[in-house]
């Protein structure tokens, strides 16, 4: 079953992040808590090339001796790990998380989310893993790939935990795009924050007519939302919107055709989540449709997973 929120952890900065809005998240799903960390054994020396070194010591030798290292240097991430491992639970279970799993996997990170995703409800990742650049505007080499392959919900978030207050969504209208709305209305991660609908185009009767039934929606389940009908480029738009109204939470949709949902596709998604200081929560369209069986696993729709 896909009950879980799974936060994927490891020694760069933004892990006390990744911990902290993870144990936010399962509070307010009421869900189970994973932290899962990956050691990759991939092998990282390649075989010398030893035609004509003299005086070097011989071929077997040499690479017995990397051999030695690299398994030693598989040994110290895994210890790492454990620590990491062991230190989030402690803080989830000081900020009042019964019982939170830890889990351990050798391989590739996105492989391994992807094999364990049948169980998770919500799976929140650092901007950047240990291994990326610091610089702000650097996006993790792994994100693109995670948010392309999971079929879950995915919670982007920065350094430091902030609460939630104000949310904005990117909505154009779409059936896609209802859905996500749909979400914000039932899911109890934004119970108490004002919920905000931005549409990025022209003034028209139809637009009205949408960002109307989308406010329509959000109220009828007791949240506040604002909304507002934006002309311009899409980033620049939604970054001044956001400026203006103390936005900490952006949700977006993965995938689509228009303007929008094209985020994911092209530079503007990549130019927003660069520069994004606040978590994102990302949606796939596949999740958003009705459950479906798929080599014997149940997908469930990203408002079935975040509104239980």
């Amino acid at each position: 079953m896909s009950d879980r929120v799974l936060a994927a952890i490891d020694s760069s900065q933004f892990s006390e992040g990744v911990c902290d809005y993870a144990v936010w998240a399962a509070k307010a799903l009421n869900a189970p808590l994973s932290f899962i960390h990956t050691v990759d054994n991939h092998a990282q020396v390649t075989e010398p090339d030893l035609t004509g070194n003299l005086g070097l010591g011989t071929r077997e030798h040499l690479l017995e001796k990397l051999s030695g290292i690299e398994e030693q240097h598989a040994k110290v991430s895994r210890e790492r790990g454990r620590l990491l491992l062991d230190a989030a639970k402690e803080r989830a279970v000081s900020a009042g998380i019964a019982e939170p799993k830890c889990l351990q996997r050798n391989g590739a990170l996105v492989e391994t989310l992807v094999e364990n995703e049948k169980e998770v409800r919500l799976l929140v990742v650092g901007k950047c893993g240990e291994t990326a650049h610091q610089a702000s505007w650097h996006l993790g080499s792994n994100l693109e790939r995670v948010v392309r392959e999971m079929h879950r919900p995915i919670l982007m978030v920065p350094k430091q935990f902030t609460q939630p207050h104000n949310v904005m969504m990117a909505f154009d209208g779409s059936n896609t795009a209802r859905k996500g709305v749909e979400m914000l209305a039932k899911s109890p991660l934004f119970e108490g924050a004002t919920c905000h609908v931005v549409i990025v185009g022209a003034e028209t009767a139809e637009n009205r007519s949408q960002l109307a039934w989308a406010l329509e929606t959000l109220r009828g389940a007791d949240h506040s939302a604002e909304g507002s009908i934006r002309a311009g480029e899409v980033e620049e738009t939604l970054r001044t919107y956001k400026q203006e109204n103390g936005i900490d939470m952006l949700v977006m949709g993965a995938y689509g055709h228009s303007r929008i949902r094209h985020l994911l596709v092209g530079s503007t998604t990549t130019t927003m989540l660069r520069k994004a200081q606040l978590p994102v929560l990302i949606l796939r369209r596949s999740t958003w449709e009705m459950p479906k069986v798929e080599q014997g696993v149940q997908y469930l729709s990203s408002t079935r997973l975040l509104a239980m």
